[in-house]
């Protein structure tokens, strides 16, 4: 193999690895922005579907009426709670 086959065999290769690597890249920040979006399952925040003292999901900010949670999975109790509460703002 002559110097400009060397040289072209050498540039291919780095082409196809920085293309290999740029697609792990964007599929790797697509499964991440598809992980972000599912949500966390009831029983790995503790949820129960009533209230704890004063705090119910109705008054967290995470709560989505009628019936459902932006972080947490399934149906979801207005006077449920789990360990993921956090009261809006008043």
């Amino acid at each position: 193999m002559n110097s400009v086959d060397s040289q072209t065999s050498r540039r291919t290769a780095m082409k196809t690895g920085l293309a290999l690597i740029g697609g792990a890249i964007v599929t790797f920040a697509a499964t991440v922005r598809a992980g972000a979006q599912e949500k966390i399952a009831q029983a790995m925040v503790q949820y129960q579907n009533m209230p704890k003292e004063n705090a119910k999901c109705s008054v967290c900010v995470n709560w989505v009426a009628p019936n459902a949670c932006k972080i947490v999975a399934g149906t979801i109790n207005p006077e449920g709670w789990c360990v993921a509460f956090a009261p809006k703002e008043s």
